[in-house]
Parts: structure tokens; sequence; C-alpha cells
């Protein structure tokens, strides 16, 4: 794919109110969409938490990571889902983002998640005179995310954050979402922009193989060459399904002497007090935490990648697009933003239940055919429609209208 660039340096300050980097979905996509923006001409810095990972010397980018002061020294949580002393953390994080944005003088504010959103908007107000432009880039909906982490029930408190989020859905000179019923959800609210569709990409290299084929992944492992592995990718937590596909492991092996299960992710704890003493734990292979740059030799040892995710908070699905770059079949519920991403690449479970899940596993394990097609079609179907330079594209287009709008 031809990669868009400007003719003169635009620079982005994104706002990430998160630990990045850490080996998940929203950090993913926080940093492909800064290194597509920095393939396109851009100079682009992340402004996050004190923790989380640096960015590889290996990447050879030029974004630049800069963090708040490490106050909250014992605050070291990478996992997903709220915490009260975020509270304290995105305080830090406003005056992190108005020095940045003092000192950097940036073009764009790009705010990621809502806390982020508003952050920029916070930021952006109070410097006017500088002409900033605010995207919003919403990851979800804010308030059914808590609910998903059982941080928030009904009553007062969650009609109190209904508000705030439909307050923040309408901040920002662009709003873009990582999914189409994200967009849907906002679009029903925002009484400015319209939102667009940003999706998740997958490398242009994913279909390349991995360095090592496959029966030397196998034995580095130790899953058995004749074996036919079914893997999970991503974090191990109730909002991405986790319990449908912990529950349905003892039926995929109990359904096929040949099935083999990975767990690759974190955190790997309450997931491993359900399989203590289990009799099958031989034939799973648990991989925590997963490094996201070790994710394609993981996938290009598998034959089935497996997405329980419900339609839920209006996620992306970034593991889905990884699988399916990989050439793999994907099992999964039958949902619109699945359909979206697979089409006929998909085998939708019949029903929402580990039952449901662990019969789709076992119809592509017993059809290798069925398995091999699936999967080309999920291959070519991530080269055409979802690479990050893609993504890239998309969000040069949405830079340059809200740009365009301030030299009127």
């Amino acid at each position: 794919m031809a990669v868009k660039t400007e003719n003169t340096e635009k620079k982005v300050l994104m706002i990430a109110p998160t630990p990045f980097f850490s080996d998940r979905g929203t950090h993913i996509r926080i940093l492909e969409e800064a290194l597509a923006l920095e393939r396109r001409g851009y100079s682009v810095t992340i402004a996050t938490y004190h923790v989380g990972q640096n960015l590889p010397e290996s990447l050879a980018a030029k974004v630049e990571v800069r963090r708040i002061l490490r106050l909250l020294f014992w605050y070291k949580k990478l996992e997903a889902g709220p915490d009260w002393q975020k509270i304290i953390l995105d305080l830090m994080l406003i005056r992190k983002v108005f020095f940045l944005a003092r000192t950097t003088r940036p073009d764009i504010l790009h705010g990621h998640l809502h806390e982020g959103a508003a952050i920029g908007w916070i930021v952006q107000k109070a410097l006017f005179w500088r002409g900033m432009k605010l995207v919003a880039d919403f990851h979800g909906s804010l308030t059914k995310e808590m609910v998903s982490h059982a941080y928030l029930q009904t009553g007062p408190l969650r009609a109190l954050f209904e508000w705030v989020e439909r307050f923040i859905n309408n901040l920002g000179d662009a709003a873009v979402t990582s999914s189409w019923k994200n967009t849907k959800e906002i679009a029903a609210t925002r009484k400015t922009s319209e939102p667009v569709t940003v999706p998740d990409g997958v490398g242009t290299d994913a279909d390349e193989a991995v360095d090592f084929p496959r029966a030397a992944l196998r034995r580095k492992y130790g899953i058995p060459k004749e074996m036919l592995v079914a893997t999970y990718t991503g974090a191990l937590v109730a909002n991405k399904g986790i319990q449908h596909f912990v529950s349905a492991i003892p039926l995929i092996l109990s359904g096929d002497p040949r099935a083999h299960v990975v767990i690759a992710g974190f955190p790997w704890n309450e997931v491993a007090k359900r399989f203590e003493g289990k009799p099958w734990m031989d034939r799973v292979t648990v991989i925590t935490p997963l490094p996201y740059f070790s994710l394609r030799e993981i996938l290009a040892m598998s034959d089935v990648g497996i997405d329980p995710k419900e339609e839920g908070v209006g996620q992306a699905s970034g593991k889905m697009l990884q699988y399916m770059g990989a050439g793999l079949p994907v099992v999964c519920f039958d949902t619109e933003n699945n359909r979206e991403y697979l089409a006929e690449g998909g085998e939708y479970a019949r029903v929402i239940s580990s039952v449901g899940l662990s019969d789709a596993v076992l119809r592509l394990f017993r059809d290798p055919e069925l398995r091999r097609r699936k999967g080309e079609a999920n291959r070519a179907r991530a080269q055409e429609r979802f690479s990050w330079d893609r993504t890239g594209d998309i969000l040069v287009d949405v830079y340059a209208g809200v740009l365009a709008k301030r030299s009127a």
C-alpha cells in the first residue's frame, strides 16, 4: 500500500491515560497509530503514566514517550480496568500535557480513551490562543467497560458516569472510534462532527512466515507437532469473554484427542486458580505475559485463533486482526463487529456460551479444508482492508479536515 506523506511536518501530542506500553490491545492501537503517523511525516509525542515498558530500539522509531513523575511509585498495575488511583495519575497527566503543549507546540492533541479526550479538551481550552485541534479517539464505552469490570452497577453513580460519558462524547474537533458499533453509539449522542470509524490494523508484513518453521516453534514451546492448536491471545479479564474460553477448554480437549490449547496473555493468577489440579493441563500451554513483539511466532505455530468477546463495550478486536494477518481461521461469537472484520472467515459459535465456543473449535479441527479456506480468506481480507497503513491514511484525512478549519 502506498503511504501518504505530508509536505510539511506536523506535530501530534498523543494523550495516553494508561501504563503505556503494555502488551494489550489499547496500547497496540496507540503505538501502531503513532508509527503509522510517523511514516507519514508527522512528529509524534506520547504523554502517559510513569509505569510501562519503553519502546524497543528495534522499532527504530522517533516516537517520543514522555511520562509523569513517579510520585505514586507503588502503582504498578499494567492490566486493564478502573482504579481510584487513576484519578491522581490523570491529574498529574493533565499537568504533563499542559507542559508539553506549551513547550512542543503541537498542531494536534490526540486524546485516547474518554479520559484522554477530556484531558485534551481541558488543555486545549486553557491554551486556546495556540489554535491546537483536538481529535478524540474512543476505544469503547466508558460506562460499559466499568460495568464489565464489576466496578459500577445500576443506580445514581452509574447515571452520573453515563452523563459524563455523553459529555465527553461531544468533545473534540473530530472524533474517531475503533469499532463500527462504537461509532453508532457515539453518533447517537454527538451533536458536533460525525465520528469516523478508524479500525485497528495488522502489519502489512504479517503474512510473511516467521524465521522458524512450525516444527521448530512447536519444539520450542513443548507442543507435539501432530497436535491441533487452538490459541487465545490477549488480556485474561472478564470483559474479553475469558470466562467462556476457560470453560470451553476441557470441552475442546475432551472432544478431540489431537487438541492442544495455548493461552497467551495476562494477568494469569486469577485464571490459574481454575486450572489447579486439572488432569488435562499437560495439553495446555500458558505463555504469560505475551510480549507483543513475539506474537507472530505464537500464531505461526497455531491452527485456530479464538476471540470469545461478546458485543459488550463496543471495543475493537486487535487479537482478531492478528489472527487474520497470520492466516488463521477465527472462532468467535456472531456479533456485528465480528462480521465486519471476518465476513466468511469466521467460524461463528451458534450460541454465546462455552459449549458454542468449543463446538465451533471442534468443527474446524475436524475439517482441514474448512480451516484452510477460512484462514486464506482472513489473510486476504486483512491485507486488503485492515492494515495499519490504512488506519494511518484515515487519520491523516481526519487531521487534514480539522487543520483546514484552523487555517480557514
